[in-house]
C-alpha cells in the first residue's frame, strides 16, 4: 500500500477518531473505505450515464417544438 498525507481540520479529525473508535476501526480504514465507495459509486453513475446516452442516441423520437411548462402539463383528451 502507498502512504498518503492529508491536511484535515483538527475538529474533523477528532470527530473521525471518535467515529473510528465507536466502530472499532481506524481513521485510516474509514478514509480507505470512503474512497472505495466514492470511486465505485462514481463509476456506476458514469456507466449509467453512458448507457442512457446510448439509448437516447438510438432513439428516433424527437420533439418538433420546444417544451414549455404549460405544454408539459396539458391534459390532451382527458376531459378534465
Amino acid at each position: 500500500m502507498t502512504n498518503l498525507t492529508l491536511a484535515i481540520d483538527e475538529s474533523l479529525l477528532q470527530r473521525a477518531r471518535e467515529a473510528a473508535l465507536r466502530e472499532n476501526t481506524s481513521v485510516n480504514a474509514l478514509v480507505r473505505d470512503f474512497l472505495c465507495r466514492y470511486v465505485d459509486a462514481r463509476g456506476r453513475r458514469l456507466e449509467a450515464l453512458e448507457q442512457f446516452e446510448a439509448v437516447a442516441g438510438a432513439s428516433r423520437s424527437a420533439s418538433q417544438e420546444p417544451w414549455s411548462r404549460e405544454s408539459l402539463h396539458e391534459r390532451v383528451g382527458s376531459g378534465s
